[in-house]
């Protein structure tokens, strides 16, 4: 079979197709932009928007970006704003007066903000307790039913000494019903366990008895680990 063979086209002729000479009807028309869409979207020369601030991204970026850094006998990774802070301390351990004055600023600096947090947090905790005990204690007094508030007063644990307010038990719906599958299940076991206990007592029979023992000592495992879930959660 002899072999096909492309039609012969005179040089430079308009239906000359070869390197920088594609086919006439997609060669790009006199005065007509190759890329009339101009640089995609997420081009890095795009200006940012009046609601965006992409100077505080790139720097964000860059101070959590992780670097390598020698830490005594090996190295270690840590973001670039540890290792900054880390060489600042490093040279106020080693008495350089300005390097100590940045560092005991930053850390009164950050110590202040921590404390008004706290001091913030615990009146909000303090006053949802106190508004909702009166609460609660009203509907009692009325016979007013009503959903009981997530988190509980009761939850809310004050440390006056120590300054601090913390939530030891749910906070949400979920939460909740999360707790009450615990408690359900605790019931089910402590139940099962005053019956192997009932059934102990009063059989004389070694094998039911070592059967028996067994079983408390599985049910009393699953009960350790209930408890241990519930504390997680309220504690």
């Amino acid at each position: 079979m002899a072999k096909k063979s492309l039609p012969k086209v005179a040089p430079n002729s308009e239906h000359d197709v070869g390197y920088g000479r594609p086919p006439r009807d997609t060669r790009f028309k006199k005065g007509q932009s190759g890329n009339p869409k101009g640089r995609p979207k997420g081009a890095k020369n795009k200006r940012p928007g009046i609601h965006e601030e992409r100077l505080k991204g790139i720097i964000l970026d860059e101070a959590y970006r992780t670097i390598t850094v020698r830490d005594g006998n090996r190295n270690v990774t840590v973001p670039m704003a540890q290792a900054v802070v880390r060489a600042l301390a490093i040279n106020a351990a080693k008495g350089q007066h300005r390097a100590q004055r940045l560092f005991s600023e930053l850390l009164s600096s950050t110590e202040r903000q921590n404390k008004a947090l706290n001091d913030e947090w615990l009146d909000t905790a303090m006053t949802y307790k106190i508004e909702w005990d009166r609460e609660l204690e009203r509907r009692a007094r009325l016979g007013i039913e009503g959903p009981e508030p997530l988190p509980h007063p009761d939850h809310i644990k004050i440390d006056m000494q120590r300054g601090t307010a913390r939530v030891a038990g749910p906070s949400t719906k979920e939460e909740k019903a999360e707790l009450d599958k615990w408690f359900e299940k605790k019931a089910i076991f402590e139940e099962e366990l005053a019956e192997f206990n009932n059934e102990l007592e009063s059989t004389t029979e070694e094998v039911q008895r070592v059967w028996l023992l067994k079983e408390i000592d599985q049910t009393c495992e699953v009960l350790r680990i209930i408890e241990q879930a519930i504390g997680y959660q309220v504690g």
